[in-house]
C-alpha cells in the first residue's frame, strides 16, 4: 500500500465537539412495538431455536458491540461485502454534512468474526442489539439469518445487512468520494476517519485484510493532509 497510513492524529486533526442535534425533522422513530415485533420475527426464524445466538460481526460490532459475548471464532459471509453505502444526518455525521458508515451490501465477500451470545434472555440480547443498530423507518440496517463459513464448517448467524430501499442507501461510491465525506463529516459520536481507523485496526488485529478498507484508509490520511495540515 503506497501513500500514508490513516492514524490518531489525523483523527485529531478532523475531531470535533458536536451535540446530538436529535432526529431529523421528519424522519419517523422506530418505537418499542416496532423492536418487539422484530426480536419475535428473528427468534421465530432461528435456525436452532433455544441454541445460542451467533452474530456476524464485520465492523463496529467487533471494537464496540456493546453486549457481552462469551466467544468469538473468524467468519467469512460470502455474497456481502463491506461498503460504506450508508447516509448518516446524524452520529457520525450532521445535515449540514452527512457521513457515511459501513453496512453490508450484497456481492462479493466479507472476512469478519463470530460472536457467541450467552443463552440467556435472547429476547433481551437482541432488544438492546436492534436498538443499537437501526433506529428509524423504513429499516436500514435489516437483520437476517445468514450462512457463514467457519473452520468448523458452515454457520447460521444473524448478521446486519444495507436494506437497498433505505432513502439512506448511498449506493456504490467511488473511493475518493468516500475518502472525501469520511475525511469532513463529524457528529456526536465522533468522525468518519476515527470509525474507519477503529476498523482497520480491529481487523488488522485480527489477521483481516480488507484490501478496499485498507486503500480507503490511505485516501482519507492523504484528503486529511490536503484539508487539515499540520501545524
Amino acid at each position: 500500500m503506497s501513500g500514508p497510513k490513516l492514524t490518531a492524529e489525523h483523527v485529531a486533526r478532523v475531531h470535533r465537539v458536536m451535540a446530538d442535534a436529535g432526529p431529523a425533522p421528519g424522519v419517523q422513530q422506530q418505537t418499542d412495538a416496532d423492536y418487539a415485533g422484530w426480536v419475535e420475527r428473528i427468534l421465530g426464524d432461528h435456525p436452532t431455536p433455544g441454541a445460542p445466538i451467533q452474530l456476524f460481526a464485520y465492523g463496529s460490532l467487533i471494537w464496540k458491540p456493546e453486549i457481552e459475548h462469551r466467544a468469538e471464532r473468524p467468519a467469512v459471509a460470502r455474497g456481502w461485502h463491506r461498503s460504506f453505502c450508508l447516509r448518516m444526518h446524524r452520529f457520525r455525521g450532521t445535515l449540514d454534512q452527512p457521513g457515511l458508515m459501513m453496512a453490508l451490501d450484497r456481492g462479493g465477500q466479507c472476512r469478519g468474526v463470530v460472536l457467541e451470545l450467552p443463552p440467556e434472555d435472547p429476547v433481551a440480547q437482541l432488544d438492546r442489539l436492534f436498538r443499537r443498530e437501526f433506529t428509524v423507518k423504513p429499516i436500514n440496517s435489516m437483520p437476517r439469518w445468514l450462512t457463514v463459513t467457519t473452520a468448523g464448517g458452515p454457520v447460521r448467524a444473524l448478521g446486519f445487512v444495507m436494506n437497498r430501499a433505505s432513502p439512506y442507501y448511498a449506493g456504490r461510491l467511488a473511493p475518493a468520494e468516500v475518502a472525501r465525506v469520511l475525511a469532513r463529516a463529524c457528529g456526536h459520536w465522533g468522525t468518519g476517519a476515527e470509525y474507519l481507523l477503529n476498523t482497520v485496526t480491529q481487523l488488522e488485529g485480527r489477521g483481516i485484510r480488507d484490501a478496499g478498507l485498507w486503500r480507503l484508509q490511505a485516501l482519507v490520511a492523504e484528503e486529511i493532509e490536503r484539508i487539515a495540515p499540520r501545524a
